[in-house]
């Protein structure tokens, strides 16, 4: 049976024989999902939770990170960010499992659980302590269970094409959530195919997102990035305030410095949790009647900031 907890911490999917434990626990880890013919060997195997696993029906998802491309109007690279996040918001049941080496183990748990999804990282024994740090991490943040801010509705009719649409507005860090009509209540409703937004634009995946932003308008986004390409964020409601989560897509490679925030609202007090940084502090801190901005002076791979007044 399929043991899988929405809103919970991602878990190591392991394949290997019981003989590497040792490994696993020195590592850190602490609860693995073996497949049904290796979990009779592994369940009396001490200090790891053994949980079963059938891959039949689970999707497998790209590992994420960062691919640059040549820019055909000038010699410098462009970053293309190989990102999962819209997966996650089309169906974030799942299930899902990453198959994934080294660094980018943990690349894969911050992905998973910033958008709320539930899945598995299949990691080689070069990733097996990346992971566990980043669970670490992860399992001192709570449950990535509360609402989401989204400032657009997007009709999604389940077409590849849709999908790329809103693989494009989660990388340019337009916030939206799915809906089946229209709702009032928000600041811009999108349906590929009206007049505002025809299926000729939409082929141009890039190009419909970028309309999308320019009907949004900048200044009425709840949440704006600045110093980064290669950083996908979100803004979940928390108890006291808002909690803005920063990915950096480079993070198994090169960590992003000086990333600026702007939220609308006066917020006076926060609070930051920077895996790899436990000693950072935000820069620049300003909360004025409008808005608040911020800058965090770097971003190794995953960072929440809880906002509140």
């Amino acid at each position: 049976m399929l043991l899988l907890m929405a809103a919970v911490l991602p878990s190591l999917l392991w394949d290997a024989p019981p003989d590497t434990a040792p490994a696993l626990r020195d590592a850190g880890i602490v609860r693995v999902q073996v497949p049904a013919a290796r979990y009779e060997a592994w369940k009396g195997v001490s200090g790891i939770q053994v949980e079963s696993v059938d891959l039949r029906g689970v999707a497998r998802l790209s590992p994420p990170g960062v691919q640059y491309r040549m820019n055909e109007a000038s010699a410098t690279r462009m970053p293309w960010l190989m990102c999962n996040g819209w997966r996650f918001l089309r169906n974030p049941k799942g299930p899902y499992y990453y198959d994934v080496q080294g660094p980018k183990a943990a690349l894969a748990a911050a992905e998973a659980f910033c958008f709320g999804g539930a899945a598995m990282v299949r990691a080689d024994s070069a990733g097996i302590k990346p992971l566990a740090g980043m669970l670490g991490f992860l399992g001192g943040l709570g449950a990535n269970d509360t609402p989401t801010v989204a400032d657009i509705g997007f009709l999604d009719d389940g077409s590849s094409t849709a999908g790329e649409v809103m693989n494009l507005m989660v990388r340019y860090n337009l916030l939206f959530r799915r809906v089946s009509r229209p709702d009032p209540q928000l600041k811009l409703n999108v349906r590929l195919g009206s007049k505002e937004f025809p299926l000729n634009l939409a082929k141009n995946p890039g190009m419909m997102a970028h309309e999308i932003r320019a009907q949004l308008t900048d200044e009425k986004r709840s949440l704006r990035v600045y110093g980064s390409a290669v950083v996908v964020a979100r803004l979940t409601v928390s108890p006291d305030g808002l909690r803005v989560h920063l990915l950096n897509y480079a993070g198994a490679e090169r960590k992003v410095d000086g990333i600026r925030v702007r939220v609308p609202g006066r917020y006076t007090k926060h609070r930051v949790a920077a895996e790899g940084s436990p000693q950072v502090e935000l820069l620049d801190y300003l909360a004025d009647a409008d808005a608040t901005e911020f800058t965090l002076p770097e971003l190794k791979t995953y960072a929440v900031i809880d906002l509140s007044r």
